[in-house]
């Protein structure tokens, strides 16, 4: 049995290169200083509520007025727009809706030649939706590269670009001496590089271009106005004031959803990330710019800020008894640590750079690892929740798909057994947490056996509950 990484505990050394790190989003720490869109301090009429201020809930906003300007749209927000997973992502726009065709074969296997389309149209639709509003997000195209650590992962990768070439992909395989030619660094034996269906932005500048645009469409935005209570006919209750709207989208990603029966489906799970001061590119080439991961159950992801400095996150994924979400989880030494040991395993000659940045965030998980859909209170609710990480392209094709269930609009999307079909509920606790923690660790035992998932992750496979870091 072997595994990539080091099995010895993080270092001092590995420990004092975030120290100082400050304790925030990159992308939200360089956002420029605005005032805050004022708390809903009263009772008012609106034709649609919106509760959550992510990429979500924007993206429903402004296609409502989209679809009419005149509609009255009001936008809740528990802190500040773009303050959860949409500005601590690592900016990852993906064409995929399924977490990849891969899981979106197993788990759509007679729509996903639709769904693929459908995700094409939505990440082509974005990009222009961008350029339209006038959002410097910063976005870029690049492709992105998957790469292989162990020599059996590089079977692994023909296999997926032979998927992706059959879904109109256009890749190219890279054999160690050309993705080292790309990347620098001995830890990679080959990479496939996707050209097409992904893109990079600055999630945080993407979050606010966003809540600019729909405030300038007229949607009426209350931040430091979290919900406490969804009524019947439908009122929505914070603490300083009320909602009565005829209709609800709830865009809620990871926090309490509102609706107790949504809340089986979802397991917030917390993601970690480092961001370097900006760096000498050079010791690593990096040229092309683009966006990098690994093919462990248990994977790293990483990519080039605008200003030079490299972003490392992922591998742990932290899912904590009762599912609870807060600032006091942002900060977890054992996870900072582990990565920037995992950091300077990969490029080793990086030695003595420091990170600037480290945070964390929680992820709406679900069983399927893609984006679900339901309505609620006699149809007055919808949702989009269950993104499991790759939201960042998949959220405005969630929001226009709640909206659309909300009014009772029939498309393409709304037929599909994706979007009216719920994933495999996770237990409720104490089960919840013990099937989480051993399927994290037999995760982590097939990346050190040669990628053999052993017969507990067999068994949640046949049974379409799974878990991914």
């Amino acid at each position: 049995m072997a595994s990539p990484w080091p099995d010895t505990q993080p270092t001092p050394a590995h420990r004092a290169a975030y120290a100082d790190a400050s304790p925030r989003s990159f992308w939200l720490d360089s956002l420029p200083e605005r005032a805050p869109h004022p708390p809903l301090e009263a009772a008012i009429d609106a034709d649609l509520c919106i509760v959550g201020g992510g990429y979500t809930g924007l993206w429903a906003a402004l296609y409502a007025k989209e679809l009419d300007p005149r509609r009255e749209v009001v936008l809740l927000e528990a802190t500040r727009c773009g303050n959860g997973a949409s500005g601590r992502n690592g900016g990852f726009l993906e064409s995929s809706l399924t977490h990849g065709i891969s899981n979106g074969l197993t788990r759509f296997p007679n729509e996903i030649g639709t769904i693929e389309r459908l995700g094409r149209e939505n990440f082509e639709a974005l990009a222009g939706d961008v350029e339209r509003l006038g959002i410097d997000a910063e976005l870029e195209r690049p492709g992105d590269l998957v790469v292989a650590l162990e020599p059996r992962e590089v079977e692994d990768l023909v296999e997926e670009a032979e998927l992706m070439s059959r879904f109109g992909h256009q890749v190219e395989l890279l054999d160690g001496d050309q993705v080292r030619a790309q990347i620098t660094s001995k830890k990679f034996k080959g990479a496939l590089w996707t050209r097409t269906g992904s893109a990079l932005v600055n999630p945080g500048r993407l979050a606010d271009g966003l809540r600019a645009a729909a405030a300038r469409a007229g949607v009426r935005i209350h931040e430091h106005s979290p919900v406490r209570e969804l009524r019947d006919r439908v009122s929505v209750i914070t603490e300083g004031g009320v909602v009565r709207a005829r209709g609800v989208v709830l865009a809620t990603s990871a926090y309490p959803p509102l609706v107790g029966a949504i809340r089986r489906y979802v397991a917030p799970v917390y993601d970690y990330a480092l961001v370097t001061e900006p760096i000498d590119l050079g010791a690593v080439g990096w040229r092309a710019r683009q966006g990098l991961s690994d093919m462990g159950n248990q994977f790293h992801y990483s990519r080039l800020t605008a200003d030079g400095r490299i972003l490392w996150g992922g591998y742990d994924a932290v899912y904590r008894y009762g599912g609870p979400v807060g600032p006091q989880f942002d900060d977890h030494d054992a996870t900072f640590a582990r990565l920037s040991q995992h950091f300077f395993t990969v490029f080793p000659q990086l030695e003595g750079v420091r990170f600037s940045h480290r945070w964390g965030g929680a992820i709406d998980t679900c069983s399927r690892f893609s984006v679900f859909f339901g309505r609620a209170l006699g149809g007055r609710v919808a949702y989009a929740l269950g993104y499991t990480g790759l939201g960042v392209g998949a959220s405005r094709f969630g929001g226009r798909v709640a909206l659309d269930l909300l009014d009772g609009r029939t498309s393409e999307a709304t037929a599909l057994e994706m979007v009216r079909r719920r994933p495999v509920p996770f237990p409720p606790e104490p089960l919840r947490s013990a099937v989480i923690q051993l399927t994290r660790n037999r995760l982590a035992a097939a990346d050190r056996n040669e990628g053999r998932r052993g017969l507990w992750l067999t068994a949640l496979d046949r049974l379409g509950l799974g878990f991914d870091s």
